[in-house]
């Protein structure tokens, strides 16, 4: 395969590539990496925040996070998912959040 037919990409997928209004968010593209658990929750922020910010250096536009617990009545133990179940939370959620924004994704939580 020539290096042309490499780089060359089918006009009908050009769409993808354009931006996209999400209600207040302006995403650069359509790809939108959706809601999946890991299992690395709360009790590891520094790798959520590294394998989301992997899918935004790779040009997707949007990154989610995982299942988020919101009270502690929510709470699914023995399942580690992310929490905010107070202000306490927050800055764990700091870690990935950052993490995807410096690489100009649009963070979904």
């Amino acid at each position: 395969m020539s290096e042309a037919s490499l780089t060359a990409r089918d006009s009908r997928y050009d769409v993808l590539f354009e931006p996209v209004q999400l209600g207040p968010v302006r995403a650069k593209n359509r790809f939108f990496q959706v809601p999946h658990c890991n299992g690395m929750g709360y009790r590891d922020p520094t790798a959520q925040a590294a394998m989301r910010n992997v899918k935004a250096e790779g040009g997707w536009a949007v990154v989610c996070t995982e299942q988020v617990e919101i009270h502690p009545t929510s709470d699914i133990t023995p399942y580690i998912e992310l929490r905010l179940w107070d202000d306490g939370d927050l800055p764990t959620s700091t870690i990935y959040v950052s993490a995807s924004a410096a690489t100009s994704v649009s963070p979904v939580t």
